[in-house]
């Protein structure tokens, strides 16, 4: 079976088809991001007859139609979605949403004396000889009367120039443009295949991009649904969007999916802003334990996972269970509670985070595991924390992480998620790992790695000080001011055998501390600012910090996984501090993990 055909399709063919949703624009409620200079550009190559691309859609099986009818083949366009909109605007003088979701016309203008196109503008519409806007040439009911006024108006312009002209610029509706329509038994990636041979700029496709594409397919509800994902992934970015889009897009505000998203107005919580690829395979996993985005297309498109075949019967049970996750990954409640979770895990802030994935996962599991009535909640926020500190640590969503996701859902579906995760932890984090695999993953200069992060994570669990400060804790410290601290100074190593940045700039060698108690320590060697220390707590004058006391001074070293010996390290020692000191960070890590 051919995996393409090659069409033509006139100018208003292809805007009747828009209009009817034979061809579905999934893009058509996202702010258009063509400026009018390219607008007007597509008109000048279209009057010229210049080439103007192929579009590409790609064929979509059960799609709702307006009205309610169902298609046997609707086309979703993936590429050309820009140049269509132009042409909406242009030549239907249709409106498009700008970046606050509001209605706007792009008017272009023509000169049919000059063959000049251009934006409107209010000189251009005060001068006689300009045709103000082609739209209302295109949709008059009578070109002639259209043509008989410009004349009236214009009694000095060459008439047989106006005319010959003004029928090129008619011509225009009936341009044909190209269109590759692609199978609709394609796969998703084959699709995303295809679409980078033909595309000769290269971009991909990514599966969620379809996915979205997809969704918006069936009917109001479908486009709702598209739309539900687009304006939480937008306000919790940008609460104060929130006002553009009520006002603006009445259609989406008369339903219930604004009101469950409405609580993002008043939001500034920033730890988790998810994508819609996010919200997409997060979707997957709690409404279809599918892993891949593509798979939600098939779903979406009625086609048994076994079978591989169509049946139409399929697809309006898949957009309810697609809606119901989505209800519940936005949902306020469901929302704020899994960010304290992790939040109680340590990790505070969002560069504590380096893989999105791994809190994808973890928020699909904790909506999963609040399917299960039975389980009590210290035990559902006790598995996905130390899930999400598990898979930062084995990097176990990163690289092929959609097999593994498909994996371990259906592993937890089985086996029950505890005992699930009592099986990695003893394959992947055994004695083995806290001892030899993690010290030596802390050798790096990465201060983002999630070795060292969840290092810091660990001090924010238990409340530890910033390196030799009295009170004020590390959390204090990501949230306010705290410095990232050579524990043995830069300066120190460069000028005594260890000038290259991977030497002093070691993981090993940072700790959060106070900015004064950074200032203080300057340069000086350990043994330089350990005596002062030691000083300081025999005279009582504070010099460097407020500890006064060697116990206290004790403690505070073992609370960052100092050497009790940092006093005696020396440039000649150095290296050995650093083997030392990663022993120590990662039985803090062991520690940290055992106790969540």
């Amino acid at each position: 079976m051919a995996k393409y055909s090659v069409t033509q399709s006139a100018v208003t063919q292809l805007l009747a088809d828009v209009k009817s949703d034979r061809i579905a624009i999934p893009e058509l409620q996202r702010p258009f991001v063509w400026d009018s200079v390219k607008v007007r550009d597509l008109m000048d190559s279209l009057y010229k007859g210049y080439p103007v691309g192929y579009l590409i859609t790609w064929q979509s099986v059960g799609a709702k139609l307006k009205g309610g009818q169902i298609a046997a083949h609707q086309q979703i366009l993936i590429d050309g979605q820009q140049r269509i909109t132009a042409l909406r605007v242009a030549v239907a003088g249709l409106k498009v949403i700008n970046k606050r979701y509001k209605s706007v016309r792009i008017t272009i203008a023509f000169n049919p004396i000059t063959e000049e196109f251009a934006t409107l503008t209010p000189v251009i519409r005060k001068n006689p000889q300009w045709i103000a806007d082609i739209s209302e040439y295109f949709n008059s009911e009578s070109p002639l009367s259209f043509a008989r006024e410009y004349l009236e108006r214009n009694p000095d312009v060459d008439a047989k120039i106006f005319e010959t002209n003004l029928a090129h610029l008619g011509r225009i509706q009936n341009a044909q443009i190209g269109i590759i329509g692609l199978a609709d038994d394609l796969d998703v990636e084959t699709v995303s295949e295809i679409f980078i041979r033909i595309n000769s700029k290269g971009v991909p496709l990514s599966s969620a991009d379809f996915a979205m594409s997809k969704i918006a397919t069936y009917g109001d509800r479908g486009r709702n649904l598209r739309k539900l994902i687009d304006y939480f992934c937008h306000l919790a970015v940008a609460p104060y969007a929130y006002a553009d889009i009520k006002e603006n897009d009445t259609e989406f505000a008369d339903t219930s999916y604004l009101k469950a998203i409405s609580w993002l107005k008043d939001e500034a919580e920033d730890l988790y802003d998810p994508e819609y690829s996010d919200v997409i395979r997060v979707a997957g996993l709690v409404g279809f334990s599918r892993g891949k985005a593509s798979s939600i297309v098939s779903e979406l498109s009625g086609r048994d996972p076994e079978t591989r075949k169509v049946d139409e019967d399929r697809i309006p049970i898949a957009y309810d269970k697609l809606e119901r996750a989505l209800l519940q990954i936005v949902s306020h409640y469901h929302f704020d509670n899994f960010l304290m979770l992790i939040k109680s895990a340590g990790f505070i802030t969002p560069g504590m985070v380096n893989s999105r994935n791994a809190l994808n996962f973890a928020y699909a599991l904790y909506l999963r595991l609040r399917e299960d009535k039975e389980m009590a909640e210290g035990e559902r926020k006790r598995i996905v924390k130390r899930w999400f500190v598990m898979s930062m640590l084995t990097g176990r969503h990163s690289g092929s992480f959609e097999s593994t996701w498909e994996q371990d859902i259906r592993r937890i579906g089985e086996q029950g998620a505890a005992n699930y995760l009592n099986q990695i932890e003893e394959s992947e984090l055994s004695d083995a790992f806290w001892a030899v695999t993690l010290p030596a993953a802390l050798e790096t200069t990465s201060t983002v790695s999630p070795f060292f992060q969840t290092f810091l994570a660990a001090q924010v669990t238990t409340n530890a000080r910033g390196f030799l400060s009295k009170g004020i804790t590390v959390a204090a410290m990501h949230q306010q001011s705290g410095d990232i601290h050579h524990i043995v100074p830069k300066d120190y190593l460069q000028k005594n055998g260890h000038p290259d940045r991977g030497a002093y700039n070691q993981v090993a060698n940072f700790a959060l501390t106070e900015t004064s108690i950074n200032i203080s320590i300057s340069n000086k060697p350990p043994m330089h600012y350990m005596t002062d220390m030691a000083a300081q707590i025999e005279s009582g004058v504070l010099t460097l910090g407020e500890i006064t006391d060697a116990t206290d001074l004790a403690a505070n070293l073992a609370e960052s996984a100092v050497p009790a010996n940092l006093g005696e390290v020396t440039a000649g020692t150095y290296q050995e501090f650093l083997v030392q000191r990663r022993k120590l960070m990662a039985l803090a890590i062991r520690d940290y993990y055992q106790a969540l």
